[in-house]
């Protein structure tokens, strides 16, 4: 598939999917209610409340220029029971060819995080902004009112392969805005690294109560996390690796939406990189 018609259909299905717009009050609880949250627990326990997206179950498409995997509803690949986990909405896991990219497009009321596993991203951006993210490097861009951009492959002869994921705002319409940060490997080395918070100064800034945190644990070593919010939800990717959690393993690309519990005994049975992202319920 072409740039332009992949990009148009990705942007044209997330629309007719009421994910176009954000907007506030009633209209925003309809909006909402409409779209359902069929894989999260409705039960009020005090246990957890898990659900598990395997690698190999995600959406898929290869366009030449672009191979890439979504763990929700994204572009042609249409699952209703995998549209989104609370207020996270889409997880791609993005392979550019070199000298190729998503050329300029729109966005608006979306939290856009990408961050770099490989090679290098090129963004600009209808503010004027150009700049360039790499591994180690997280960035965010609040689309808000509407913004414009492109996303390239830096590098002419290397393919880039990135994670974009897009967040649902906290308050609709903002300016615009962007951010990147650079983050040492050795300050996640066994332990959670929060790249991303709703509090400014902690990490990039985020327009939501969101918290997305890095982990690279070695074999054998364990990690736990206590939710900032009580109400929150977590989604656990695992990057590369093997991670064991209860009575589930998870392997590389693997990822589990953990409902109403904190994690606890999160253990590496291989050397293994972690996302975690904890969102809102948006109930």
């Amino acid at each position: 598939m072409k740039r332009q018609h992949f990009i148009k259909s990705a942007l044209t299905a997330a629309a007719a999917l009421g994910f176009g717009k954000v907007v506030s009050g009633e209209k925003k609880e309809a909006s909402m209610k409409q779209v359902g949250f069929e894989h999260l627990p409705i039960e009020k326990e005090n246990t957890m409340k898990t659900i598990i997206h395997r690698a190999e179950s995600r959406g898929h498409a290869n366009h030449g220029w672009l191979d890439t995997h979504h763990t929700f509803s994204f572009a042609s690949y249409m699952n209703p029971e995998r549209m989104h986990f609370g207020a996270l909405r889409v997880l791609n896991d993005d392979i550019i060819q070199g000298g190729t990219g998503f050329g300029t497009h729109p966005h608006e009321n979306m939290e856009i995080v990408s961050i770099p596993l490989s090679g290098g991203l090129e963004h600009k951006d209808s503010t004027g902004r150009h700049k360039v993210i790499v591994t180690g490097d997280v960035q965010i861009m609040s689309a808000g009112s509407g913004i414009y951009h492109s996303e390239y492959n830096h590098h002419k002869d290397q393919k880039t392969n990135f994670l974009q994921i897009w967040v649902f705002p906290k308050t609709a319409n903002i300016a615009p805005r962007y951010d990147q940060k650079l983050y040492e490997a050795k300050d996640r080395k066994n332990k959670w690294q929060t790249v991303v918070s709703p509090k400014e100064g902690e990490a990039l800034y985020i327009n939501q109560d969101a918290w997305f945190s890095l982990a690279d644990l070695e074999k054998e070593k364990s990690l736990s996390y206590t939710r900032n919010k009580a109400e929150s939800i977590l989604y656990l990717f695992v990057i590369d690796g093997e991670v064991s959690l209860g009575t589930e393993t998870l392997k590389r690309r693997d990822g589990m939406g953990i409902s109403d519990a904190d994690i606890k005994d999160l253990k590496a049975t291989a050397d293994a990189q972690l996302l975690l992202m904890e969102v809102p319920k948006l109930q």
